[in-house]
This record gives structure tokens, C-alpha cells and sequence, in this order.
């Protein structure tokens, strides 16, 4: 289908769709199997603009949107979704200081991660506090001008490598999800270490790991808004960042399908390309249809946000729940295209299969995504009947 893209957002795509295949391309095999943090990509990422592509230009950046960042990360994961999430993440770990942000607290730590310097990181989940982010067992206490922070935070994208991070800590547990309060951190703060770093499926390239608070000492002058405001900054920011998630499962759907499809054109069984048979040809029309129904629902949902749209939750839940199902299903028929050969390393689908899985489950399982959606069509019908 034809967006309409302006020159710039076309501009956008194609500095990511160069990058991907000049610099990812090559390495993104080994990256995979020896789980490389792809640090000299996030360089080039960073020379070329793209890390300020969402940051307004007063701090640095393009000045452009989620619409844009969308562009980049889906062409990014078209090629790999592991080396493209050092670059989502950090949006995910930016987000909240563009939303919540003071003046100073924006001119401090946006311009070096619009530069690509340093990246970002947003730590929330625990062990016992995934899906349920009322249930935080990490603390802030203060003390005079600084908060002590205690606890530990799981499966963090970008942990150990990130140099700012947005994280989310009780302040006051008698009050549920009033209290709790985000706090900007920095790499090397007293008391802030790093703990088990994860072998996970997929996303081998990306670094997930434990963010170990041990009386950490953080000035009362890094909260985000105010105290009290953890549990809204981290639904604000979900609903900004969820699109670029979509996004990222589109890109790895739509190298699967483009994999698929060439395969499907050069195997030949029974003297002639497996391309020529209905059966697969009505897998490939499922998974095109369902690719383009996704990054539809993406594009309209990045420009409502960027349009300046006050509620979008539900649209952000859905296009995560959606695209994310399809880059599942999508993978998955594409090994099924590929027959055994898909089933080896040495062929991209394998890894893309593997990817594809925890776009389902991280930034809210699509069970929880259905909630939201549910209890916002209950909410909307209520509203209408009253």
C-alpha cells in the first residue's frame, strides 16, 4: 500500500534500510549466537541521526515522531530484531523523560542519547511484579535531598549497557498504585549495580539483565514529576512505546514473508517451484494480508499519537496484540515454507521464529493487551448508554 510518505519520513526509511543491510546483515548470525551487543551499529545508528529522530530539535533531535521511529525500527527488524532492540529500547527508556521530563531534566539527558552517545533503558518489571506493576518490591526512601534505593529489577532491555535509565520504585506502599515513583538513573551511581545477564530464546543480540539497587543514592532532584506518579508514567509510557513494538514485529514478519517468498520461488518439488502450489500460495496471501492489516493499524495509531490525540491506550494495545500475533504466526508459516531447511541456523527463519516470540510477551503479555482493550470497549458502550 501506498502511505504517502513525505521526502523526510522516506529519507528516514531508507538511512535504516541501509544500515540494516550494509552494517546488520553481515553480523547479525554471529551476533545471535555468541549474544554480541551490537555497540559499534548503535555508533553508526548514532552518526547518522536516527537515535533523534523522536527527540525534538530544542534538545538535539529531528524533531520528528512515533510515526518515524516507527519507520526506522520496522526496517531495522526486517533484517534483525535482536541488534534493532538496542535502538527501540532506548526509546522505551526515553519516553518518559519527554513526557514527564522537567526543563533541566530534558536538556541534561536527551542531547547525548539524540546523539547516540549514550542509550536508555526503563526498568520496571521484578520477579513478582510483571503483568501486575502495583506489586514493585523495590523501594525509595529519602533521606534529606536524596532518595536510598533498594531492590531489584528483571529482565531489563539494554541493562549493563544502557548510561540512563528511567527506573519505577515504591515510595509509599499504603497508598497501591499512587505509590509509586519513577527516578532518572545514571550508569556508575553509588549503589546501583548489575546482575545476571539473561540467555534468552531469542533477541540473543540485545542485552537483558538485572538492575541490582543496593542503598543506591539518587538525587531527589531525578524524580520524574513528582512523587507518586511512577504508576501513570509507566502506562503513559507503554502506550508511547507500544507502536514502536508493533513496528518491530512487523519489520521481523515482513523478512520472514520476503524470505519465505523467494524460497518458495527457487525450491523446486515434483519439477516445479513450490510457489506454483495453492497450498502455499494461500500461506503466502495469509501472511502478505495480515502483514499489511498490521503496519495499517501501526501507522494510524504513531500518527494519532504524533497528532496530538489525548487517548490511545486501546490503539496502542492493539496494534502491539496485533502485530505481534502476526509476526507468530508469520515466522512460524514461513519455517513451515522452508520445510527442514527453515528448521536450521543457517537459514534466517529460524532466528526471525525465535525473535518473533517475546514481542507477544514484553511491554504488557497480549493477554494483557486484551484486557485493556475489553475493559475499554465495556468502559466506551457504559459512557454511551449513560
Amino acid at each position: 500500500m501506498d502511505y504517502f510518505l513525505t521526502e523526510e519520513q522516506v529519507m528516514i526509511k531508507e538511512l535504516a534500510r541501509k544500515i540494516a543491510i550494509e552494517k546488520i546483515l553481515p553480523v547479525r548470525a554471529e551476533y545471535d549466537e555468541k549474544e554480541i551487543f551490537p555497540r559499534e551499529i548503535v555508533k553508526t545508528l548514532g552518526e547518522s541521526d536516527l537515535f533523534g529522530v523522536y527527540i525534538p530539535e530544542e534538545y538535539g533531535g529531528m524533531g520528528y515522531g512515533v510515526f518515524e521511529l516507527c519507520l526506522a525500527i520496522e526496517e531495522l527488524s526486517r533484517v534483525c530484531g535482536g541488534i534493532s532492540l538496542s535502538y527501540a529500547g532506548t526509546a522505551l527508556g526515553t519516553f518518559p523523560i519527554l513526557l514527564f521530563g522537567n526543563e533541566e531534566q530534558k536538556k541534561k539527558y536527551l542531547p547525548p542519547i539524540a546523539r547516540g552517545e549514550k542509550i536508555a533503558a526503563f526498568g520496571v518489571t521484578e520477579s513478582e511484579a510483571g503483568s501486575d506493576i502495583t506489586s514493585l518490591a523495590t523501594t525509595a526512601k529519602r533521606e534529606g535531598d536524596h532518595y536510598i534505593l533498594n531492590g531489584t529489577k528483571q529482565w531489563i532491555t539494554n541493562g549493563g549497557e544502557a548510561e540512563t535509565y528511567v527506573v519505577i520504585a515504591t515510595t509509599d506502599r499504603t497508598k497501591g498504585a499512587r505509590g509509586s515513583t519513577a527516578f532518572i538513573l545514571e550508569k556508575g551511581m553509588e549503589g546501583f549495580n548489575f546482575g545476571k545477564k539473561e540467555n534468552k530464546l531469542g533477541i540473543r543480540a540485545s542485552a537483558t539483565r538485572e538492575l541490582v539497587f543496593e542503598n543506591c543514592r539518587v538525587p531527589a532532584e531525578n524524580v520524574l514529576s513528582k512523587e507518586g506518579m511512577g504508576f501513570m508514567i509507566t502506562l503513559k509510557n507503554f502506550d508511547s512505546s507500544r507502536p514502536g513494538v508493533a513496528a518491530q514485529a512487523l519489520g521481523i514478519a515482513q523478512g520472514a514473508f520476503e524470505a519465505a517468498l523467494e524460497y518458495a520461488h527457487q525450491r523446486k518439488q515434483f519439477g516445479q517451484p513450490v510457489s506454483s502450489f495453492q497450498a502455499v500460495q494461500h500461506m503466502l496471501a495469509d501472511m502478505a494480508t495480515q502483514i499489511e492489516a498490521s503496519r495499517a493499524l501501526i501507522y494510524q495509531t504513531a500518527k494519532m499519537i504524533d497528532a496530538g490525540a489525548r487517548d490511545f491506550s486501546t490503539n496502542s494495545a492493539m496494534c502491539k496484540l496485533l502485530a505481534s500475533d502476526v509476526a507468530m504466526k508469520v515466522t512460524t508459516d514461513a519455517i513451515q515454507i522452508f520445510g527442514g531447511y527453515g528448521y536450521m541456523k543457517e537459514y534466517p527463519v529460524e532466528k526471525m521464529f525465535r525473535d518473533a516470540k517475546i514481542t507477544q510477551i514484553y511491554e504488557g503479555t497480549n493477554q494483557i493487551q486484551r484486557n485493556v482493550i475489553g475493559k475499554d470497549l465495556v468502559k466506551s458502550l457504559s459512557k454511551k448508554k449513560n
